[in-house]
């Protein structure tokens, strides 16, 4: 069942003199793809972070389906809420298999009441994302964009209502990111992201959310948002953007008298 997310002025700092996000706002409809997009330090991991519940908000409220986060019990949100984040952990003692079926622990009422559909969940979501052939193998020997198929599929197996990406494509070569990309396209899921390619977020997302120094500058359609004013104000680049068939492409160049 996929979720409706309501973030209302949320803030966040590490002291009430110091603030890394502040009084953010933004909707993301059930079932949708919203991508965060801004500059480095414009507060975009900080802002997942209050919403996969890592860092509690100091003021407002992230509301799924209506319900407080933060109210929920751990095990509950778990069930809702599923993360890949951008750093992919190299050091897992696991085969993929095993990695990916750590994605049904909120859904276990004990540590070893796996059961033969729990088996087939996690089998199918391994067959689904292609990863088959390396189901038995160490996790730590795959690729990068082999690992990042591998959490993907943890997170998705939780079955979660929303799920948050925070630079899914982060190191990533360009078949990888594209292969990554795919599989959100079919996703009949909430998907909230972060990526740094603003082609790659136009391409896939139904929502931008434009960051600049911890505050949302823009909230729109990818077309609408994503304008050489708003670009300019956000990353400090001057844009030239043109659409092939239903894509956007962007070119980029320091504004002048900017350069060393």
């Amino acid at each position: 069942m996929t979720c409706g997310l309501q973030v209302t002025n949320v803030t966040w700092g590490p002291s009430p003199f110091r603030r890394i996000i502040e009084n953010v706002s933004f909707d993301v409809a059930p079932g949708s793809v919203t991508v965060i997009v801004g500059a480095n330090g414009a507060g975009k991991s900080t802002l997942l972070r209050c919403i996969y519940r890592v860092q509690r908000p100091q003021q407002g409220l992230v509301l799924l389906d209506g319900d407080d986060i933060w109210r929920m019990k751990p095990q509950q949100a778990a069930r809702k809420i599923s993360t890949v984040l951008q750093e992919t952990p190299s050091d897992f003692p696991f085969t993929v298999r095993e990695v990916v079926a750590m994605g049904r622990t909120p859904h276990l009422s004990g540590l070893f009441s796996a059961s033969p559909g729990e088996d087939a969940i996690v089998g199918a979501m391994i067959e689904r994302l292609e990863l088959a052939q390396f189901a038995e193998r160490p996790f730590s020997g795959l690729s990068g964009g082999e690992k990042q198929r591998a959490l993907l599929a943890r997170a998705l197996v939780q079955e979660p209502g929303l799920l948050i990406l925070d630079e899914p494509t982060n190191h990533l070569d360009i078949r990888h990111q594209l292969e990554i990309l795919a599989e959100l396209r079919k996703l009949e899921i909430t998907v909230l992201a972060t990526l740094h390619d603003l082609g790659l977020a136009a391409s896939i997302a139904d929502q931008i959310v434009v960051m600049r120094e911890g505050s949302i500058i823009a909230t729109g359609a990818p077309a609408d948002v994503l304008t050489p004013a708003v670009i300019a104000r956000a990353f400090a680049v001057e844009a030239q953007i043109d659409k092939v068939g239903e894509d956007l492409r962007f070119a980029f160049s320091l504004p002048q008298g900017s350069g060393p």
